[in-house]
């Protein structure tokens, strides 16, 4: 579907220079000479290159729409992921770079949404929150009792985060995968 160079919004995936990218940010630019113009900052989701682009009003660019599938995680092979697709049961080698620092979370037989494109994939989500048990607390520095002091923590993937004074170590936890903050207690 082509859309006009000011029509472009955060998040959309546009093809450009026959590669897929995703707009991070816009900025709508009015000169008091000249036509107006949307500065766009995007990344490309092949090769992870980011650019900066102007589009005019009258500039046309194609968006592309991302096919979604489930897959399920089943484990590590070096420095390769093997994911299993949940309807077919086929498996797919993905490399770490396509998860970034999120893949410490990746437990298995979690799953993840991969986003495709010409039955390719080029992102993988992983759920917003994951349980993780701690393995190393810190101890409580005396005299630190105002409610906003955190303290580092160790999970057990090897992650270090900051939680509140009164988790200990062996107690599991709910992390936000992406943040990488502490949300609260596992029931």
């Amino acid at each position: 579907m082509k859309i006009s160079g000011v029509e472009i919004r955060p998040g959309n995936i546009i093809e450009y220079e026959k590669g897929i990218w995703k707009v991070a940010k816009t900025q709508h630019t009015q000169p008091g000479k000249g036509g107006a113009f949307m500065q766009v900052e995007m990344k490309n989701l092949i090769d992870g290159r980011k650019t900066n682009v102007r589009f005019r009003s009258q500039d046309t660019v194609e968006k592309v729409r991302l096919d979604t599938k489930d897959f399920q995680f089943l484990y590590a092979e070096g420095e390769d992921l093997v994911f299993m697709d949940v309807e077919t049961y086929d498996q797919i080698n993905l490399s770490k770079d396509i998860i970034g620092d999120a893949a410490a979370f990746l437990q298995d037989g979690m799953t993840a949404v991969l986003e495709m494109y010409d039955e390719r994939p080029i992102s993988v989500q992983l759920p917003e929150q994951v349980e993780a048990t701690i393995v190393e607390a810190d101890a409580v520095v005396k005299g630190q009792t105002a409610s906003s002091s955190y303290k580092p923590a160790v999970l057990d993937n090897g992650v270090r985060i900051l939680v509140p004074p009164h988790i200990a170590s062996g107690t599991r936890i709910v992390v936000n995968v992406y943040e990488r903050t502490y949300v609260g207690k596992a029931d």
